[in-house]
């Protein structure tokens, strides 16, 4: 009897041992930071026709799964492909797939072409201000679209080859377009100084397969496939490798920035054209109806408001904004005294902090907006 009992005691805490180990392990699984990335093109759409033979199908699926398996060896990423073969995926069911993983970041990759022999790497944000060449290149991305059967009934009558129908793709994502600067930034600066590319820096434009994704996310054109040189870069495996780590590394440094983020720096910036900075002395300090506040930090850590968190700085208010948390200084109409605010703030150590501004209805607007439309 008493061997009977110690055999039941021994059941029940190997059985507890194994609940908790069991527990953890998914805790571990769920605590993980998850990237989808996404292979452009693939199957029946072959992406940007070449003369020389190569395909941004097969060179965009090969750099994928070169930097999936890199970040795979970090244990604390957890990598989703859209497509792992050659097989062909509608854009709606690529943001479909990162919105159902709850993804942290979402890479697109793609290789970029033209007629002439332009080179150099590009790495597009979503946006609504689209230059000539932006819009090309949304155009020829989304132009995808008519590929898939239905498609008119799935992109809710979006016309690819309609610049109007391009710039009127309303960002649902639009706060985490910080962030995917952020990530972009990181990325186009490891092109040129690790994988000493060329690079034609960071874009914003309006491309569908970002458009429905509620995570920061971005299109990198990995290089021109058109360009004789670069071409034949993209398509050799030494090629890739380099672009793979240049992105792999970005995004390992972003995801570091973000965890350490409530110190001395901030993701994200906010800058005045040229036409306010200039008009600025014109304009009331005082502005009914807007409130301005100081973002000094964007972090995945959700701390209490306290002074001794935030270097001694006190009115401190945060906002969560998906899996992150935006905090910020003081809160004020007169933006002559926001600007003392932020000098504050840069002398506590937030170097990179900014001004934020939010309307009546606590909705957060463009600084330039607030600053030209306010009255007295």
């Amino acid at each position: 009897m008493q061997t009977k009992r110690k055999y039941i005691i021994v059941f029940i805490v190997l059985t507890f041992i194994t609940s908790l180990t069991c527990f953890t392990s998914l805790h571990a699984q769920d605590d993980k930071f998850v990237v989808v990335l996404d292979a452009g093109h693939g199957g029946h759409d072959p992406g940007r026709p070449t003369e020389n033979g190569y395909k941004e199908k097969d060179i965009a699926l090969k750099i994928t799964l070169l930097l999936g398996a890199e970040l795979e060896k970090n244990n604390d990423f957890k990598v989703i492909y859209t497509r792992k073969t050659d097989v062909f995926v509608t854009l709606k069911n690529r943001a479909k797939i990162a919105n159902k993983a709850d993804a942290d970041l979402f890479v697109s990759i793609h290789c970029n072409a033209h007629h002439s022999q332009a080179s150099g790497t590009e790495t597009f944000v979503l946006g609504a201000k689209n230059s000539e060449r932006n819009m090309a290149v949304a155009k020829a991305e989304n132009e995808v679209i008519f590929l898939e059967d239905n498609y008119e009934q799935h992109y809710e009558g979006f016309d690819p080859s309609s610049a109007e129908s391009t710039i009127a793709l309303t960002i649902e994502q639009e706060v985490y377009v910080e962030q995917s600067i952020v990530l972009a930034r990181k990325i186009e600066d490891n092109f040129k100084g690790k994988a000493k590319r060329k690079s034609r820096g960071l874009k914003q434009a309006s491309l569908w397969v970002m458009h429905n994704t509620y995570m920061p996310s971005v299109l990198i054109e990995t290089g021109f496939i058109t360009n004789k040189t670069e071409g034949a870069f993209l398509n050799s495996k030494s090629g890739q490798v380099k672009v793979a780590n240049a992105i792999k590394d970005a995004i390992i440094d972003y995801k570091k920035e973000l965890d350490d983020n409530v110190g001395s720096s901030i993701l994200g910036t906010e800058k005045l054209d040229t036409e306010t900075v200039e008009t600025l002395e014109n304009l009331p300090l005082v502005y009914e109806g807007i409130t301005f506040k100081v973002q000094i930090a964007a972090s995945s850590k959700d701390l209490e408001t306290k002074s001794y968190n935030f270097n001694g700085l006190s009115d401190i208010s945060k906002l969560k904004v998906g899996k992150l948390y935006k905090y910020f200084y003081g809160s004020t109409s007169d933006y002559n005294k926001v600007k003392q605010l932020q000098e504050e703030a840069k002398s506590k150590g937030y170097t990179s902090s900014f001004v934020v501004a939010y309307n009546k209805k606590g909705e957060q607007i463009e600084l330039d907006e607030a600053l030209k439309s306010a009255t007295n």
